[in-house]
Parts: structure tokens; C-alpha cells; sequence
């Protein structure tokens, strides 16, 4: 029987049962995501402003955090590193986000000590489940082809699994002709966008065809060229579109 709705007080628990179940709130927020790096020279930094140019482009918002560095002042000044402006993130930032975005080196195939200490510092994160089903991504800057770009990959996916993170790949399908592009050098793969830091000294044919742009010598000077830009926009784009629902174009 249809109980008439002057029959229930404004006040009382089957009232705000009523309300709870009929009446979904829009969403009047913006969905955001966090752009964290570790960029010592530059490199990662470029990619991740071409991935905030991509997010904001389909109507999103990003932040690029850094992470803390974890040598000496001293010894980084040695290192020739370029400084960057980016705020350091804290661990309780990613809570604020609804998406992660890693812009990381890769050292040996693995994370750098400084993208390791900050997730060894979430801890208290996992423990309470505060990054359950985020999504997250990343880009990977690395020295040559066969430098171990995966395998980092497969690092971060081991914390990210435990985090509950929900992993976006870039995937091929907004991205094949840039992927596949093997008229010149290029980071990047299906797992993520990246660049790139010296010339490999085994793509000696390419090299010979492009040695203005790829001539360089295994110091880090060469920066991310335009097709490695290109792929960290659209894995922006997407990652956000992933994200959101957002319907994404067949582009």
C-alpha cells in the first residue's frame, strides 16, 4: 500500500531512507589527478606537462607534484641537476585525487630511491585502504631501448596492486601510428609514454638517417622530441577519459 508522503515526518529515519535511495547528488566536482615525478635533469618533467596539457584538454585538472630528493644537496649540485618548482607531495596528498600519474626514471629496470622512499612512506595509506580503487598511470624515461622501461612497469605495478590501484595503460588504440612509428626514435610503449635520454647506439641505421636530431652523445641532452610529447598528451587525454567515463572519440 501507498503510504501518503504527508504521512512521514521530514524528521523520521524512513524519511531519510527514502531520500538516500531515490535521490542521487550530481557531481559537482572536478575530477582531478596528480602528476608525480622524479625528474633530476628535466626529461620527465617535459612529459609531464605535455600529460596535464592532455587531462586539461578534455576538461580535467592536474597538479604536478615532485618528489623529495633523497641525496645531499652537495651531491645533487654534482650531478649537474636542474631544479625544479614543483611542490613536494606528501604522502597524504594522493588522497586529494581521484587519479596518479608516475613520471618516473627508470634505474636498472627498477624505481629510482626517491620514487621507492615516497611509496615506502604510504604505509599508513594502505593500512586504512585510502587509495582503494584510484586509477593510476604512468610515463617512464629511460637511456635506450633495452633499458629496462617494463621492468619498471612491473615495479610499480607491484605497488600499486597493493594500494588496490586500478592500473590505465596507454594501450594502442588512440596511439598506434605513434607507437609504431619506426621512422625515428622514440620512448613510449602500450604501458605508458616516455622518452628516451641518449641515443642508442644500436639503432645505427636510424641514426645515420637522422643524425641532426639523434647525433648526441650518452650525456642526457637529448629532450623529448615531439612524437614522444604527442604520446604523453594523448596518454593524458585518455587516462582522464578512462578515468571519468568520459566518452572518448575514435581518433
Amino acid at each position: 500500500m501507498k503510504v501518503p508522503s504527508t504521512c512521514i515526518s521530514t524528521h523520521s529515519p524512513a524519511f531519510n531512507f527514502i531520500l538516500t535511495h531515490s535521490i542521487k547528488s550530481p557531481i559537482t566536482t572536478m575530477s582531478s589527478v596528480a602528476i608525480v615525478i622524479y625528474s633530476r635533469n628535466g626529461h620527465v618533467a617535459k612529459l609531464a606537462e605535455a600529460e596535464k596539457s592532455g587531462i586539461e584538454s578534455v576538461g580535467g585538472q592536474a597538479t604536478i607534484y615532485q618528489v623529495a630528493e633523497t641525496l645531499s644537496e652537495e651531491i645533487v649540485a654534482k650531478t649537474g641537476a636542474v631544479k625544479m618548482d614543483y611542490p613536494i607531495i606528501k604522502a597524504n596528498d594522493l588522497t586529494k585525487y581521484d587519479g596518479i600519474l608516475m613520471g618516473i626514471p627508470a634505474y636498472y629496470g627498477g624505481l629510482p630511491a626517491e620514487i621507492k622512499a615516497f611509496w615506502d612512506s604510504t604505509g599508513h595509506l594502505f593500512a586504512k585502504g585510502a587509495l582503494w580503487h584510484k586509477h593510476g598511470g604512468a610515463f617512464i624515461v629511460n637511456g635506450s631501448l633495452g633499458s629496462g622501461q617494463e621492468a619498471a612497469f612491473y615495479h610499480l605495478m607491484s605497488t600499486y596492486t597493493h594500494h588496490g590501484i586500478i592500473f590505465v595503460p596507454l594501450g594502442y588504440k588512440h596511439a598506434f601510428s605513434q607507437l609504431t612509428n619506426i621512422q625515428e626514435v622514440h620512448g613510449g610503449s602500450p604501458w605508458g609514454a616516455g622518452s628516451l635520454t641518449v641515443c642508442p647506439p644500436f639503432a645505427s641505421v636510424i641514426i645515420v638517417r637522422l643524425r641532426d636530431e639523434f647525433a648526441q652523445s650518452s650525456d642526457g641532452s637529448r629532450q623529448p622530441s615531439t612524437l614522444e610529447l604527442e604520446l604523453a598528451n594523448i596518454q593524458g587525454r585518455t587516462f582522464y577519459q578512462a578515468m571519468t567515463g568520459v566518452k572518448e572519440s575514435d581518433e
